[in-house]
C-alpha cells in the first residue's frame, strides 16, 4: 500500500478531482437520505465521479425540503389569487359605472323638477300692483263743478303711489297692441288707447299698462267712461253671455265671449289680475250719472 501523498504534493488535476469525488460522495448520501424518506425518486443512474466536469456539467439542483410540496402548487394559488384579484377590479369597474349613471339619472330628474316648478310659476296668476282702484274713477257730471277724476275713492296714504303711477311713460304702440273695439250687442265702435288715466280716456277706451295683448295668454283690461267723453261703456249692463267682443290689432282680429259680469267696489282691483287663459275684462262706473261703483264684464277668447 503506497503513503497517500499530502495535499502540497498533489497537482492542480488531482486536486479537482478530489474535489469532485468529495462532492459526489456528500450528495450520493444526500439523495439517498431523501430516498429513503420519499422526498426524491431515482430517474436516471447516477454518473460515476470520472464523468463530472466542473467546468462543463453543474451537478443537478439539490430538492429542497418544501420541493414537491410547495413548488408545485405554488402555480395553482398564484393562478386563483390572480381570478380573485380579475373579479374584484371587474366589479369595482361595474359599480363606479352604475353610479356615474345614477348620477346622471338623478341629474335629469332634478332637472325636470326645476323646469315643471319654473313652469308653474310663471303660468300662476299674480296681483298686479300698478292699480289701487279701478280705472275710470270720476264724479258725476251732474255735481256742481262737472266730472273731474275723483280722488276721494283712493286711501290718503296711497295718493302719493297713484300719482308716482300716473307719472310713468306710457309704451309706445305696437303691432300686436289693441288699437280697436267693437261690442256688437250695445253698438259700439271706438279706438284703444294705451293707459287708463284720466287724460288717457278723454280718447276712448284706454288699455291698462303691462296687461296682455289681445290674443296672447292673460288679461286684456279694458276701460272707458259711461256718461262723460262719448259714454262709450254706458250699456255694459246689458250684455249678456254669449255676446261677442271683437278687439282689434294692426295685424288681425279676435273674437271673444262674454260669460258674466259683476258689479264691484272701486277697491276691488283683484278683476284685474291676470289669468290663466286669453280673457278680455271690461270697466266703467255705475250706475249712470252715480258712479260710486264699478260694472265689470268678463270675456273669453272664441278663436285662438
Amino acid at each position: 500500500m503506497t503513503n497517500p501523498k499530502r495535499p502540497e504534493e498533489l497537482s492542480e488535476q488531482e486536486l479537482r478531482r478530489l474535489l469532485l469525488d468529495k462532492r459526489h460522495s456528500a450528495r450520493q448520501k444526500r439523495m439517498e437520505r431523501f430516498r429513503r424518506t420519499g422526498r426524491a425518486v431515482s430517474l436516471s443512474p447516477d454518473l460515476p465521479p470520472s464523468a463530472l466536469d466542473e467546468w462543463r456539467i453543474q451537478p443537478p439542483v439539490e430538492m429542497q425540503d418544501e420541493g414537491l410540496d410547495g413548488s408545485a402548487r405554488r402555480p395553482v394559488r398564484r393562478r386563483w389569487y390572480d381570478g380573485i384579484l380579475l373579479s374584484v377590479e371587474i366589479l369595482a369597474v361595474l359599480g363606479l359605472v352604475g353610479l356615474v349613471l345614477n348620477w346622471f339619472g338623478l341629474l335629469q330628474t332634478l332637472n325636470q323638477e326645476v323646469s315643471a316648478a319654473l313652469l308653474q310659476d310663471t303660468l300662476t296668476p299674480t296681483p298686479l300692483i300698478t292699480a289701487v282702484v279701478l280705472p275710470g274713477g270720476h264724479t258725476p257730471p251732474s255735481m256742481p263743478g262737472g266730472a273731474r277724476f275723483n280722488e276721494d275713492e283712493i286711501p290718503e296714504h296711497l295718493r302719493p303711489l297713484v300719482q308716482s303711477i300716473a307719472n310713468l311713460p306710457l309704451p309706445t304702440p305696437g303691432p300686436a297692441q289693441a288699437m280697436r273695439i267693437q261690442i256688437p250687442a250695445i253698438s259700439v265702435d271706438a279706438p284703444i288707447v294705451q293707459g287708463d288715466s284720466w287724460e288717457q280716456l278723454k280718447k276712448g277706451v284706454g288699455q291698462h299698462v303691462d296687461t296682455s295683448n289681445p290674443g296672447q295668454t292673460g288679461n286684456v283690461v279694458l276701460s272707458a267712461h259711461d256718461d262723460v267723453f262719448g259714454e262709450i261703456f254706458r250699456d255694459l249692463d246689458r250684455l249678456q253671455p254669449g255676446d261677442q267682443v271683437l278687439l282689434y290689432t294692426a295685424q288681425r282680429q279676435y273674437i271673444y265671449t262674454v260669460t258674466g259680469s259683476q258689479i264691484v267696489l272701486p277697491t276691488q282691483v283683484e278683476v284685474m289680475n291676470p289669468t290663466s287663459d286669453s280673457t278680455v275684462t271690461l270697466i266703467s262706473c255705475y250706475p249712470y250719472m252715480v258712479d260710486n261703483k264699478r260694472i265689470v264684464v268678463f270675456a273669453k277668447l272664441q278663436n285662438p
